[in-house]
């Protein structure tokens, strides 16, 4: 199955989910919690507001060599959005890729996901752990902080 059978498909559309696919074309799907979407959109806005010379988006479908996975936010510049446009998935990856995690998610699954987006051209991603903690990484590993990360945590982690 390619990405853009699964946006077509009429029977996986509103599903309560998010879906991604793996290399093999297997969909794969994890559960959404309010909590999720509530630091999905803390994030988002955080995003935009500290940085409105890009583009945030959330649900960001990207190309990696294992299968389309779905960022649940990513920023990307100006100059990304002019060359890629809104192609579904991206074929690399936007400059911030951020992943939530989830009960069903394991630490390995974030770990792939994250050299994954890396490799497929993300400048930096984050891993966030609802309620406790940031993990931020480049292609040199592990930060503290970076650009990105300046003001966003204390957004997230200073709130009910």
């Amino acid at each position: 199955m390619e990405w853009l059978d699964v946006i077509n498909d009429p029977t996986l559309k509103n599903l309560p989910f998010k879906i991604e696919l793996d290399r093999f074309g297997k969909l794969l799907m994890s559960p959404a919690s309010n909590k999720h979407g509530i630091v999905q959109s803390r994030i988002s806005a955080g995003l935009t507001q500290k940085y409105p010379q890009g583009v945030t988006i959330t649900e960001c479908s990207i190309q990696t060599p294992e299968g389309t996975k779905v960022a649940d936010v990513a920023w990307a510049s100006e100059a990304f959005i002019q060359e890629w446009g809104t192609v579904t998935p991206f074929p690399r990856a936007p400059e911030l890729g951020v992943e939530i995690v989830s009960p069903s998610n394991s630490r390995e699954e974030m770990q792939i996901k994250t050299q994954l987006y890396l490799e497929a051209g993300a400048q930096e991603v984050w891993i966030v752990y609802i309620d406790t903690r940031l993990e931020i990484f480049t292609a040199a590993g592990r930060m503290e902080s970076t650009q990105f990360s300046a003001g966003i945590k204390e957004q997230l982690f200073n709130r009910s």
